[in-house]
């Protein structure tokens, strides 16, 4: 809740009164998750600063009342902290709407905000950050308060309107801060007049102590006031997550010992998978190839079971098995020192690349090395989850003896989904979670347009957000559906899935980008119910190359009897005749999409919301508008949940058509190689004809070889009947000789009619230029695997021919054996003119 009220500019408490017992809470673990960014003045003029909150030193500078003030405090802050081209509200006070209702649990709250510069000197107010602090409710009722106010502040200002009745309570203040006194005894005195007197005091902000939110809590305890994370489960989680954290100096030093199973074993394992189902291999033989591929994952999946468990996975599998409170807290607790440790990292590895960029005499190399370095820099706790699931496999893949620590994981898996962990798409028996029915949601959407900040508004969850590709692959958690509501929308869980942006700069540069884009373009369609496409107006045309490959998974997913509804999401929209003036492009768009399959028509629903923040950040709060237009988009795919005749999917056959989905991808490799489906249409029709020449290339040395087989036939069999020494290695050999012959004009007409079909002025053939040499290499390929047949099939047929000529040559010798022995048993029996019986006929045969 702090979070989301930080983010909408909104004061958030600091310290918070029980209203019955009246004890006073420093609200530290409430604030752990809120981030902030400046650039403050007294630093490069080009360096960014960003921490967490409770970690960045400020000076605070705190607002107090004592008895009655005709000025309102929050209403002087709120103009002291705008901005002159936009007011906004930060503290609530009693001008605003409802700002009358009597307090019930506001007294004694103290709240706070920032104020953030952003670096530019035309709209910042002050030059240095500053934290401000506003205590309600009179101080003389909130000494506790006023004490923590008055140690930790750099200053504090105090309204009061009359002086001389608390003479003796000021007296007795003992402050060892600057205080400030605010005395209004003239009723015309507004909020702008004040604002304007103060700023002479900005000085104090200068060279003033600063302490961060975490300091502060050290000395909560001594003026008796709680610290919220001072409870056991959450110090023995932090200890928990603090045992594995604490030595990491080097992420991906550390990654590449700790989490080894997921870098180049798992990278490695993937592809030869992906290769199993494609088979893009050349001139070799399919099933020996198969069998290459199956040893070597084999080979890989013992390597990764021979891997030992390191300390650090049992002690994080040990913080995931504790109790369920504490297991939470163990996760937040990661989650925050991952983060700081990853924006420590990032923050000094930007600075470097920005030095080296700036260097006249640039080192490409190095700069290679940093950004290598900077893509393997995150560190996560969906890292260690990846590492769990790739021990629990390999274990599971080698039928060895799994660790006992590992048994439970899917048990954890399950229990984390349900209470709104995102998890990573795992592998894994999950079949122990008590689900009926679910939806799928999903968002699509080039990098940096605000994906993740669209599904946290919307479902109100927390999914990682920042500029730049934050998330990594697709992560999914599970929303309950409340009692009244399943039987309306016909589910009982709502699944958000939540991607990474697609066209990122940093995969560009790798020759299968595209391809990894689409396959994830075509996964997230396939598992969806609803598919948001998210589409900021500044990148709709890189949108289109990818809209064209989801076209055919939306084709593929209807063939299949799933029709998932896609919702176009415009961005960053402020024009209020936007629907109208886009109508133009949404036709255009609609047309281009509709050249490849008449399903583009279909996906039609368009919305358009404007911009996330109202202004320049940091100081910027959160647009209204945005709010109100993406509960609209919500309202329209609950609506669509309310109506559609399509049943929700439980979770065995989710989980049976992730599999089934992932392997048809893994298959499917033709589409997915390309930028868009015209690529892929224009390189499907070239391997149309090529196919066609390719058939007449062999149709023709086919009938080449039909009639040489035979002339060998026939002239070794002439050669036996009539007893000719024929020398069928010397007629083989001129065979050869004319079969190169007849490869190199065959090879000559292929290779032109290739250049002839490049050179014509069809308006696609521009569109493969890139694949010519791949076709003309393949004719080559063609022409000497056909001559390695050809040469092979020959020698083969003279084995045989000898071998045929060898029988007929011992056929022949004993027909002339059997003869003469007749020829001499005749001429014995005419001889001595004695008649044979038949058995002495049988006996001399």
């Amino acid at each position: 809740m702090a979070l989301k009220m930080s983010m909408c500019k909104f004061s958030v408490p600091l310290l918070l009164q029980n209203c019955d017992t009246k004890e006073c809470t420093l609200m530290l673990w409430a604030l752990r998750d809120i981030t902030k960014q400046f650039r403050s003045y007294s630093l490069k003029e080009d360096s960014l600063n960003e921490n967490s909150i409770v970690l960045t030193h400020l000076p605070l500078i705190s607002f107090v009342r004592l008895g009655k003030s005709s000025v309102s405090k929050s209403e002087f802050l709120n103009k002291l902290l705008s901005n002159n081209q936009h007011h906004h509200d930060t503290f609530f006070h009693k001008e605003l709407e409802n700002g009358n209702i009597p307090r019930k649990i506001s007294n004694g709250l103290v709240e706070m905000s920032w104020y953030l510069p952003g670096g530019k000197k035309t709209t910042d107010k002050f030059k240095e950050p500053v934290a401000v602090a506003n205590l309600r409710g009179d101080i003389s009722a909130f000494k506790a308060q006023f004490d923590f106010l008055s140690q930790t502040s750099s200053a504090v200002f105090l309204f009061c309107d009359d002086l001389d009745s608390n003479q003796t309570f000021l007296e007795s203040l003992q402050i060892s801060t600057k205080l400030v006194l605010v005395c209004t005894t003239d009723r015309s005195t507004s909020g702008d007049n004040l604002t304007t007197k103060f700023k002479p005091y900005s000085k104090i902000l200068r060279d003033s102590t600063q302490m961060s939110i975490e300091k502060m809590s050290e000395m909560a305890p001594d003026l008796g006031i709680l610290v919220d994370e001072n409870n056991t489960i959450c110090q023995n989680a932090k200890k928990r997550a603090d045992l594995i954290t604490q030595d990491i100096t080097n992420i991906p030093e550390f990654k590449m010992k700790e989490l080894s199973l997921q870098d180049k074993l798992w990278k490695e394992l993937s592809k030869l998978e992906k290769e199993m189902c494609r088979l893009k291999a050349k001139n070799q033989n399919i099933e020996h190839y198969k069998s290459e591929l199956k040893s070597q994952i084999q080979k890989l999946r013992k390597q990764q079971g021979s891997n030992d468990m390191r300390e650090t996975m049992y002690q994080f599998i040990s913080g995931l098995s504790c109790s369920p409170y504490e297991q939470l807290y163990f996760l937040k607790w990661m989650k925050i020192n991952l983060d700081h440790l990853t924006r420590k990292h990032q923050l000094r590895l930007d600075e470097q690349y920005r030095e080296a960029c700036n260097n006249p005499k640039e080192d490409k190399e190095h700069l290679r090395d940093l950004e290598k370095e900077m893509a393997s820099s995150s560190l996560g706790v969906q890292h260690f989850m990846r590492e769990l699931s790739q021990l629990y496999e390999s274990t599971h893949s080698q039928k060895n003896k799994m660790y006992p620590d590992l048994k439970k994981l899917p048990e954890i898996c399950a229990q984390l989904m349900l209470t709104g962990f995102p998890v990573e798409l795992i592998d894994g028996d999950a079949s122990n979670i008590p689900l009926t029915r679910i939806r799928v949601v999903t968002v699509l959407g080039v990098q940096s347009t605000g994906k993740s900040t669209l599904l946290n508004t919307m479902f109100g969850i927390q999914f990682a957000v920042s500029s730049g590709r934050c998330t990594r692959g697709a992560f999914m958690l599970l929303i309950g559906i409340s009692e009244e509501l399943r039987s309306e929308l016909q589910c009982d869980y709502i699944l958000v899935i939540d991607t990474e942006g697609l066209k990122s700069p940093e995969l560009a540069k790798l020759a299968n980008s595209y391809e990894h884009d689409n396959e994830l373009a075509t996964v997230v369609v396939g598992l969806s119910d609803v598919t948001i496409v998210n589409i900021a107006m500044e990148n709709a045309t890189e949108m289109k190359d990818t809209l064209q490959i989801v076209v055919h998974a939306f084709l593929r997913m209807k063939e299949v009897g799933k029709r998932p509804c896609c919702h176009f999401v415009h961005q960053n929209t402020a024009d209020i005749a936007v629907y109208e003036k886009t109508f133009r492009e949404r036709k255009i768009l609609l047309k281009q999409l509709d050249e490849m399959t008449e399903a583009a028509a279909r996906m039609e629903n368009n919305w358009y919301i404007p911009g996330l923040w109202l202004g320049v950040p940091p100081m910027a709060p959160v647009s209204t508008s945005y709010s109100e237009e993406v509960s609209k988009l919500k309202d329209g795919i609950l609506n669509i949940f309310k109506v559609t005749k399509v049943p929700a999917q439980n979770l065995m056959e989710f989980e049976e058509w992730i599999r089934s989905l992932w392997k048809a991808v893994q298959f499917e490799n033709f589409i997915f190689s390309f930028r868009n489906s015209l690529v892929a249409e224009a390189y499907s029709k070239l391997c149309v004809e090529f196919n066609t020449w390719e058939w007449a290339f062999k149709k023709h040395m086919i009938g080449w070889y039909t009639k040489s087989e035979t002339k060998i036939t026939n002239m070794s069999v002439m050669s036996v009947r009539m007893r000719n020494a024929f020398n069928v290695d010397r007629v083989v050999a001129d065979l050869k000789d004319e079969a190169s012959k007849e490869l190199d004009k065959e090879e000559e007409s292929l290779s032109g009619k290739i250049e002839q079909y490049f050179e014509s002025e069809d308006e696609k053939f521009h569109l493969v230029e890139n694949y010519k040499e791949e076709f003309l290499n393949s004719a080559k390929g063609l022409r000497r695997e056909t001559e390695t047949d050809l040469r092979n099939k020959l020698e083969n047929v003279v084995l045989i021919q000898k071998g045929i000529e060898k029988v007929e040559v011992i056929r022949q010798n004993q027909r002339e054996t059997m003869k003469e022995k007749v020829l001499n048993l005749i001429s014995a029996c005419r001889n001595t003119k004695h008649n044979l019986s038949d058995i002495e006929l049988n006996e001399e045969f």
